[in-house]
C-alpha cells in the first residue's frame, strides 16, 4: 500500500485480513512521509514499512518498483496517497494499482472533493475505488458507495460520512480483484457473480407539497 497520512484505510483493510476467509494479505506500506501515522501503525502491526522521500516522480518510481517487485506484491493499493504517480510506473502496472476517492467519479476529481461537492449542492455523494490511470482521479471504475448530503453538513462532517463507507468498501474492491473476479474490458470494469443492488434513493426523501387548507405538508415518498 502507498500512503501519506492516518491510514484509516490501512487499518479498515488490516482488519478485513484478520479473516481467514480473506483472500488477500497487506505485505508491505510505503510512505512518502516518515512522519505519517499509518506507517507508524502499520510498523506496530508488524507490516513491512518504508519510507521513500517523493522528490521526482521518476525517482520514487524507481525505488518503489524495485521494493514491489522484491517483495512479490501483486496488486497497488493507494490510500491517501497524495502524489501524482509517474506514468510508466502507472502504466507498468496497468490493471494492478487501485485508488480510492472521496467523490462519485467522475464527479469532483482533485483535492478537496468533499468540498467541492458542498459548493456544487448535490444531493448525495461518495467514494469510487477505480483502477489507475496517468491522469488524476481517472480510470476503470471498480466499486462506489454513496452518502447522503446534509443541509448542515460542512466539509468535515461529510468526510467522515464519507470515511465510513470507504471502510467498508476499499475491502470488498480488494476482495473481488484477489477472487479473479475482476477484468477490465473496453475500459470498463466487468464483475463475475456480482449484481447491482435493487436499490433508489431520494435526497430529499419527504419532500414538501402545498395543502390548499394548510400550506405545505408533508408527503410520504415510498421506494
Amino acid at each position: 500500500m502507498l500512503i501519506s497520512g492516518r491510514g484509516s484505510n490501512l487499518r479498515a483493510l488490516l482488519a478485513a485480513c484478520t479473516d481467514a476467509s480473506y483472500p488477500a494479505e497487506v505485505v508491505s506500506v510505503v510512505s512518502d512521509r516518515v512522519e505519517a501515522p499509518g506507517l507508524a501503525f502499520a510498523q506496530s502491526s508488524g507490516i513491512c514499512s518504508t519510507t521513500i522521500p517523493y522528490r521526482d516522480r521518476q525517482t520514487f518510481a524507481t525505488r518503489v518498483e524495485t521494493l514491489l517487485r522484491d517483495q512479490g506484491v501483486q496488486l497497488v493499493c493507494l490510500a491517501g496517497f497524495m502524489r501524482v504517480l509517474d506514468a510508466a510506473f502507472v502504466e507498468a502496472w496497468r490493471d494492478r494499482i487501485i485508488n480510492i476517492h472521496p467523490s462519485l467519479l467522475p464527479a469532483f476529481p482533485g483535492l478537496r472533493a468533499q468540498s467541492q461537492a458542498l459548493a456544487a449542492g448535490v444531493r448525495f455523494t461518495g467514494c469510487t475505488v477505480h483502477f489507475v490511470r496517468p491522469e488524476v482521479d481517472a480510470g476503470p471504475i471498480l466499486a462506489q458507495a454513496v452518502v447522503p448530503t446534509r443541509p448542515d453538513d460542512d466539509e468535515a462532517t461529510l468526510s467522515a460520512r464519507i470515511l465510513s463507507v470507504e471502510h467498508r468498501v476499499y475491502p470488498l474492491a480488494v476482495r473481488m480483484i484477489a477472487e479473479d473476479r475482476v477484468q477490465v474490458v473496453a475500459g470498463k470494469v466487468e464483475i463475475r457473480g456480482w449484481r447491482a443492488p435493487k436499490l433508489a434513493m431520494l435526497n430529499p426523501r419527504e419532500p414538501l407539497r402545498r395543502s390548499p387548507a394548510s400550506g405545505w405538508s408533508q408527503t410520504q415518498v415510498g421506494l
